[in-house]
């Protein structure tokens, strides 16, 4: 499919067989319906893009499985013997979540570098609809997370992970590192838009990595220190876990998906025009 195929001229005749070039009513570029088309078909390219990628693959889907396992075998026994069921309600959960924000990172290094060399510069010229290019980074964002939930997932039922909810409970938990990975998105393409290199894209890995470690995914908040119980337990990350919990092996689901909405909503509306801002001007220099 070819975006600029969409915009042809026609030849309109005026009076005394004049002729002049006109353009068709319903090739606006920033009308609705190209917004949809241009979107996908740039996610489209950004997931081939991806897939072409070894560091991606492994980063997206290689990293978090080998993740889960590691933490199975080293820890799993004594988390199960603590908390008086499977550690994996908890692990599979946590690497989920690492995966949804750890792949980002591939992500906001892969725009720094389209940046360098021009592509954005170029996409910017072309009668494309000016928001397609973020949404369409977010749309394939999302692609990747399920994905890597899903081969989590996946990995976990190997492992004798399950699910003792319902059958929507557990489409629902497919997708609930969603929400919080694409929140983590925006900060990471935000990120990227400014920096000048890639070593403050990278250093996101600090971010999840302290998430990851204070969080309920390894053992309950009670466990903790009682001054850091608060932050293990209304972090975003634990909150994730804590719907994803009950949403495979039963508990409250409401509350902390309440806050696990607010948390991704507060970080999202907090990026969302400097990251327009930065695509913007990434796209018009040079």
């Amino acid at each position: 499919m070819s975006i600029a195929s969409e915009y042809k001229t026609t030849a309109a005749f005026a009076g005394f067989g004049d002729v002049g070039p006109a353009v068709r009513r319903d090739a606006k570029e920033n009308s609705l319906r190209h917004l949809v088309a241009h979107t996908w078909v740039l996610t489209v390219r950004v997931l081939h893009r991806w897939v072409r990628d070894l560091a991606t693959l492994v980063e997206s889907l290689i990293m978090p499985v080998v993740l889960l396992i590691t933490v199975n075998v080293v820890l799993g026994d004594g988390i199960s013997q603590l908390t008086g069921h499977s550690a994996l309600h908890g692990s599979v959960p946590l690497v989920a979540m690492v995966g949804a924000m750890s792949g980002a990172m591939i992500g906001g290094v892969s725009l720094m570098r389209e940046r360098t060399e021009g592509l954005l510069s170029r996409l910017w010229v072309l009668p494309v609809h000016r928001a397609s290019g973020l949404l369409s980074r977010l749309a394939a964002e999302a692609v990747r997370i399920v994905a890597t939930t899903a081969v989590i997932m996946c990995t976990g039922l190997v492992l004798g992970f399950r699910f003792r909810q319902g059958i929507l409970e557990s489409l629902a938990w497919l997708f609930i590192p969603t929400v919080w990975g694409l929140a983590f998105t925006m900060v990471v393409i935000t990120i990227a838009l400014y920096a000048a290199t890639t070593i403050m894209v990278e250093a996101t890995e600090v971010i999840w990595g302290m998430l990851m470690f204070f969080s309920t995914g390894f053992v309950p908040a009670d466990q903790y220190p009682s001054w850091l119980q608060p932050v293990v337990r209304n972090q975003p990350m634990s909150n994730a876990i804590e719907v994803m919990r009950g949403l495979s092996l039963g508990g409250p689901v409401l509350a902390p998906m309440v806050a696990t909405l607010l948390w991704s909503a507060g970080v999202a509306a907090a990026c969302v025009i400097p990251m327009a801002i930065g695509y913007r001007r990434a796209s018009t220099r040079g």
